[in-house]
C-alpha cells in the first residue's frame, strides 16, 4: 500500500503536520511563559521600590538585617514567589532572607539591572538567579540609599520574581487540565489534517492512477489493448502535460510500428521479387550452358552462337539487377550524398537522349527536347540527375509503341526549374499509379526486346530526387501516355 504515491504523500504530510504540531505546542509553551514573565515583571516593577521606601536597609554602610527580614516578609505577602537580595554597587550579595544552603551565587550581573532601571521597554528582562547559577529570571530592582542624612547610593534591592516556589507550582500544573486540553486539541488538528491530506492527495493522484492504468493497458500484449493513449481533456498542469507526452509517445510508437510492419512487408516482397528475378535468368543461363556442354559437337556454329547470345543477355540482366540493388541499398542507407554543382541542364538532357537514340530508332520512336535551344542552368548532382533522366527515358521507351514520341520538357517558374518526361505509350491504370515507385513494380505492358528491366529504375529515381529535396509526380491515362514531373533549384538562386 505504501508504494502508492498518494499514501507516500499522505505519510509525508503526516510527518510534516506532526513536526509542525510539536513545534506549535513548544512555541505555545514558550510564548505563554514569556507572556507571563513580561506580565509579572510589569505588575511587580515597583515591588523593589516599595520595599526600599518602607525602611532604610543600610545606614552608615551597615546593613540592617532586621529591617531586611521584615521587609522581605512583607514583600512575600504581596508576591509569594518573590526572593529578595540586597546587593552592593558591584552586584555582590550583602544579605538575603533565604536558606544559606540554597543560595549558590555570591554576586549578580548588573547589566540587566541597569537596563531595567534605564527604562527599557523590551520586556521581559532577565537577570541572574542566585539559587541557580546560569539560570535567568525576571526581576524587580530599585537603588538602595544610605539611611544617613544626604546618603548616597550604596547598592540595589534585587527581587527575583518566580523563584523556587513558582517553579514548584509550575511543575504541578504542567499536567493540568488546560495543558491536556491544548495537547488534545493539537492532536485532533494533526489527525484532521492527515485525513484531509489523504483525501486531497487521493483526488490529486487520481488522474495519475488513470494514466498509469492506460499506459499499462497500452503496453500489454492483450489484443484488446487500446491503440493509443487519449490526450488530456482537463486544465493544463503537470499531470496533463505528462498525459499529453504519453499520448504523443503512443502515437509515435504506433506510427513506428506501422512503418516497421510496412518495411517488413516490403522486405518480404523484396526477397520474393529478388529471388524470382534472379532465378529466371539463372535458370535460363544454366539451361543454355548445359545444352552447350551436352551437345557441343552436334551444334552448328549459328546455334551455338545463338545460345551464347541468350546466356549473355541473361547475364547482362543479372548484372543490371545486382547493380540496381546495390545502388538502391546505398541510397536507402544514406550512403550517397549529393555533390551539388552548377551545370547546364539542357546539355545533360541532350547527352541522355543521345544514349538512347539507337534504341529509339530501332523502335521507330522519336526523342524530343522542348524547348530545343534554351540553355537552363541548375544546381544539383549532375551524375545523380543523369541517372534519374536515364531511368525515366528507359522506362518511357519500354512502354511506348512503334511510332510514338518521348519528350523531355524544361520550364522555369516560381524560382525553380521544372523537368517533365512525357511519352505517348500505353499509360498506367489509375489504381496502379500509387504503386508506380514501388520496388520491382512492373506494368502489364512492355516489350522485353527493347530494353531489359529490373523493376527498380523508378524507385531509384524517386530516392535520388528525395535526396535533392525534390518531389516526383506522375500523371497518366491509359492508351494516351504517361507524364513524370520534378523540379530542381536554378543555379542563380541556389548559388
Amino acid at each position: 500500500m505504501l508504494k502508492r504515491l498518494h499514501w507516500k504523500l499522505s505519510v509525508a504530510m503526516l510527518a510534516i503536520v506532526l513536526v509542525l504540531g510539536g513545534a506549535f505546542y513548544a512555541i505555545d509553551r514558550v510564548s505563554v511563559r514569556l507572556y507571563y514573565e513580561e506580565l509579572s515583571q510589569r505588575l511587580n516593577a515597583s515591588l523593589a521600590m516599595y520595599v526600599t521606601d518602607a525602611k532604610p536597609l543600610v545606614t552608615d554602610g551597615e546593613v540592617d538585617q532586621a529591617a531586611l527580614a521584615e521587609l522581605a516578609n512583607r514583600a512575600m505577602v504581596i508576591n509569594p514567589t518573590a526572593e529578595i537580595y540586597l546587593l552592593d554597587n558591584d552586584g555582590n550579595i550583602l544579605g538575603h532572607e533565604q536558606d544559606d544552603s540554597t543560595v549558590q551565587a555570591t554576586s549578580v550581573g548588573l547589566a540587566p539591572l541597569q537596563a531595567l532601571l534605564g527604562g527599557s521597554d523590551r520586556l521581559p528582562i532577565k537577570g541572574d538567579d542566585p539559587k541557580n547559577p546560569g539560570v535567568q529570571k525576571v526581576f524587580s530592582v530599585s537603588p538602595v540609599m544610605d539611611g544617613a542624612a544626604g546618603g548616597s547610593q550604596v547598592g540595589y534591592l534585587y527581587v527575583v520574581l518566580g523563584g523556587a516556589q513558582y517553579e514548584a507550582v509550575a511543575d504541578q500544573v504542567a499536567d493540568s487540565y488546560a495543558q491536556r486540553t491544548i495537547f488534545g486539541a493539537i492532536l485532533m488538528l494533526v489527525a484532521a489534517a492527515f485525513i484531509v491530506g489523504v483525501l486531497v492527495f487521493s483526488l490529486m493522484t487520481r488522474r495519475l492512477r488513470t494514466l498509469t492504468h492506460d499506459v499499462v493497458a497500452y503496453a500489454s500484449d492483450d489484443a484488446n489493448a487500446p491503440a493509443t493513449i487519449d490526450a488530456a481533456t482537463v486544465a493544463q498542469d503537470e499531470i496533463a502535460d505528462l498525459r499529453n507526452a504519453c499520448h504523443s509517445m503512443a502515437e509515435t510508437i504506433r506510427a513506428q510500428m506501422q512503418d516497421l510492419r510496412e518495411n517488413d512487408r516490403l522486405r518480404r516482397e523484396l526477397v520474393t521479387n529478388v529471388s524470382h528475378d534472379l532465378r529466371t535468368p539463372l535458370a535460363s543461363m544454366q539451361g543454355y550452358i548445359e545444352t552447350l556442354l551436352i551437345k557441343d559437337q552436334s551444334l552448328d556454329v549459328d546455334t551455338r552462337r545463338r545460345y551464347l547470345e541468350v546466356a549473355r543477355k541473361h547475364s547482362q540482366r543479372l548484372g543490371l539487377l545486382v547493380q540496381d540493388l546495390f545502388e538502391l541499398a546505398k541510397l536507402d542507407s544514406n550512403g550517397i550524398s549529393p555533390s551539388l554543382e552548377q551545370f547546364p541542364l539542357t546539355e545533360l538532357i541532350q547527352d541522355v537522349l543521345q544514349e538512347f537514340e539507337l534504341d529509339a530508332r530501332k523502335a521507330n520512336i522519336e526523342l524530343l527536347i522542348h524547348p530545343p535551344q534554351e540553355s537552363v542552368h541548375v544546381r544539383a548532382d549532375i551524375s545523380l540527375i543523369q541517372r534519374v533522366l536515364e531511368n525515366l527515358v528507359a522506362n518511357a521507351l519500354k512502354f511506348t509503341p512503334d511510332g510514338g514520341t518521348i519528350t523531355i520538357g524544361v520550364t522555369q517558374a516560381n524560382g525553380s526549374v521544372g523537368v517533365t518526361v512525357e511519352d505517348t505509350g500505353h499509360g498506367i491504370a489509375e489504381e496502379d499509379l500509387p504503386k508506380i515507385f514501388d520496388r520491382f513494380y512492373r506494368a502489364e505492358h512492355g516489350e522485353e526486346s527493347r530494353a531489359t528491366s529490373t523493376g527498380l529504375g523508378l524507385a531509384i529515381a524517386k530516392r535520388i530526387l528525395d535526396l535533392h529535396g525534390s518531389r516526383i509526380s506522375v500523371t497518366s491515362r491509359v492508351a494516351e501516355g504517361t507524364r513524370f514531373e520534378f523540379d530542381l533549384p536554378p543555379a542563380a538562386i541556389a548559388a
